[in-house]
């Protein structure tokens, strides 16, 4: 044996040693993946809804549960499990003693975490979502749960103090048939309503005194609204008459880690006050007893992601499946909001006519009587003038920036850029006009038609606006709301506010005076609910005036949307435009789909759809790059139509076809 052989000889002793040592831990590993493996002593069964987009496999799946995980994937549960080869993503819906699988049931991979996030109430809202917007579970679900967290999730949540004392309410004392409604609350009844709220009422502040009252009665409440502004308000008014520590709010805003904590603590039990946007509809409340949405007409609570719910919608199935009490309240009213009192489904709560002439004086007045030099009439600049003596006025303006558009000073032709033929706009007073879609600066522009040179603001925004006022009313502070320079609040101090639709700031003590602008402009909208949308937008506006302001909408007082303003009659609007929607078979009398793709997309589910009696194939028509289809049937086969596009959805899935976009009641056409 030579030198080298020798060390080589004196390490055979221990490799051996090293490989039955590992082929001894490889066996132990086998031992104990095998005892994880025999199925949980009870309930060994666990139905899973898999995150899988796909609709013919949009039903939960059953899994066998590993002794080790009998305690942890308990229903709600996150779990990993094994699909169609991958490692995929599930909740775990129930716990079964046996399957209906005749073959042997694969187990679960691992519990991602044993929190129960997914509640009972909520897998059936989903499915009931599902089928009424021809959708998947699993997506209507990633609106419904956040992601995880897991450093929030380790957190504890604190319970809830003992709420000191039930709130009597004050705010609704002018408001016809709210005592009813108040008291049903307080026994713990589920009373519907449609609320229409007047000028100067702090509406915020009656929400709470609803959810109090609610939550007095040992039930949870939960209350949507559009926007973070809206958030802030209501839960500051909540803050105000519960306390610290009743509510949460859930938005976006606060990060992942906020949101899912405080979701956290809603689903254990710990908060069962809920204010948020439309997300928060979702929201696991523990004991529902009221829903609130507020503004339903607002776009923002439309879900822009499929199945594109209606957050609207979502409280009210939640309602119906909780046995909860539903309060739909706004400014102005909604076709749909009307329907549901149209139907019987829901009582009025109206501020009476007595009531509304002391609230505020409200006028329309023509465009064509302005002064000579300034866009706002007679009538609108006495208002201002009158109302800068107590307080602040508030200026609506339709549009933001400058001047949104251009025109021949000469012949009214459209100015138009020399490069693209994008419009032109301005900017500001001393900056040349530049495209809107190339960005070219055109210093030397002329009118390719007259050959004239000067230009002028046909639609003028928020920022020339202002200008004209500050130089109509001197000495005066003008302040502008709009775009990423949104005022939240302002204070008593006489200045004039213009805002944009939606940007309007709330005055500490009201505005003495609201002017609304260009309301020609807010008509104009080629939509379907043009009308309902321009009243709103005022509605929403003139609302913010104080008890006795004045308010004037400058426009043509003839036309109906106008006059329904000056009357501050929202509900006769909302039924003239229900009367005429029924005539014109148009929603909410009928019930619209559209479905989005390709022609030959279209040719196939035109081939495949089965089509309830009565309905209408109205297109296709050019969208975009795509084309779309409008189904159209009566208000009453609406369910009918929704499962014939749920049996599309899943015979396309099931043989790959190119998919195509179905939304059930689109918001807009």
């Amino acid at each position: 044996m030579t030198s080298r052989e020798a060390p080589e000889a004196d390490m055979l002793p221990g490799l051996r040693a090293a490989v039955d040592d590992a082929k001894a831990r490889a066996a132990a590993t086998r031992r104990r993946t095998a005892a994880s493996w025999e199925p949980a002593e009870v309930d060994p069964v666990a139905r899973v809804l898999v995150d899988i987009a796909l609709a013919h496999l949009d039903r939960p799946f059953d899994y066998a549960v590993p002794t080790t995980m009998a305690d942890t994937a308990v229903p709600g549960a996150r779990v990993k499990v094994r699909f169609a080869g991958q490692d995929v993503d599930g909740f775990v819906v129930e716990r079964a003693s046996d399957s209906d699988h005749t073959g042997r049931l694969q187990p679960l991979r691992r519990v991602v975490s044993p929190e129960p996030v997914l509640a009972p109430e909520i897998v059936a809202l989903s499915e009931t979502l599902a089928r009424r917007y021809a959708g998947a579970r699993s997506d209507v679900l990633r609106l419904a749960v956040p992601p995880r967290h897991a450093t929030a999730e380790k957190a504890g949540s604190a319970p809830a103090p003992t709420l000191s004392a039930a709130v009597e309410p004050t705010s609704w004392g002018d408001v016809a048939h709210a005592d009813a409604f108040l008291r049903r609350l307080a026994a713990g009844e589920s009373p519907r309503a449609v609320w229409s709220a007047a000028p100067a009422d702090d509406w915020p502040a009656m929400v709470a005194e609803v959810v109090a009252t609610t939550y007095a009665a040992g039930q949870g409440v939960l209350v949507c609204v559009p926007d973070r502004r809206d958030v802030t308000r209501v839960d500051a008014a909540v803050l105000a008459l519960l306390g610290e520590g009743h509510h949460v709010c859930l938005t976006a805003d606060g990060g992942p880690a906020a949101r899912y904590r405080d979701f956290l603590a809603v689903a254990r039990g710990a908060r069962r006050v809920v204010v948020g946007t439309r997300s928060a509809a979702f929201a696991p409340v523990r004991d529902l007893g009221l829903v609130v949405i507020w503004d339903d007409g607002d776009d923002l609570h439309a879900e822009p992601r499929a199945p594109y719910p209606h957050t609207r919608e979502v409280l009210l199935a939640r309602a119906e499946q909780q046995r909860a009490a539903a309060l739909v309240g706004a400014v102005a009213r909604s076709a749909e909001a009307q329907q549901l009192l149209s139907s019987s489904w829901a009582h009025e709560l109206l501020t009476p006519r007595a009531v509304l002439r002391r609230r505020a004086r409200v006028e329309a007045v023509p465009a064509e009587d302005r002064q000579v030099g300034t866009r706002v009439p007679r009538a609108a600049y006495d208002a201002i003038r009158t109302g800068l003596g107590s307080g602040p006025v508030l200026v609506q303006t339709p549009r933001a920036g400058y001047a949104a558009s251009l025109a021949c000073d000469t012949c009214r032709a459209p100015a138009r850029c020399t490069v693209c033929t994008g419009p032109l706009a301005l900017s500001g007073p001393t900056v040349p006009p530049h495209c809107r879609w190339c960005g070219h600066v055109a210093s030397a522009w002329a009118c390719p038609t007259c050959g004239g040179r000067g230009l002028r603001a046909p639609v003028r925004g928020e920022a020339r606006t202002a200008e004209e006022l500050g130089r109509t009313f001197a000495g005066t502070t003008v302040r502008s709301s709009s775009g990423e320079r949104v005022l939240d609040r302002v204070g008593t101090s006489p200045d004039i506010v213009v805002a944009t639709v939606g940007a309007e700031p709330v005055a500490d003590d009201g505005y003495t005076a609201v002017v609304v602008l260009d309301t020609w402009l807010t008509l104009a909208r080629d939509d379907l609910r043009a009308d309902e949308e321009a009243l709103r937008r005022w509605s929403n506006a003139a609302a913010l005036v104080r008890a006795g302001g004045h308010v004037v909408a400058v426009g043509d007082p003839a036309h109906p949307a106008l006059q329904a303003l000056v009357r501050w009659d929202p509900a006769g609007f909302a039924r003239r435009e229900i009367e005429e929607r029924v005539q014109a078979h148009l929603p909410p009398a009928a019930r619209l789909a559209t479905v989005t793709g390709d022609l030959g997309a279209l040719d196939d589910v035109l081939h495949l759809l089965d089509l309830p009696d009565g309905a209408e194939v109205l297109g296709p028509v050019p969208v975009d790059d795509e084309h779309r289809v409008i189904l159209r049937v009566p208000w009453t086969r609406g369910p009918a139509l929704s499962a014939a596009l749920g049996d599309l959805q899943r015979l396309r899935s099931a043989r790959k076809l190119d998919p195509v976009r179905i939304q059930v009641d689109p918001l807009t056409l």
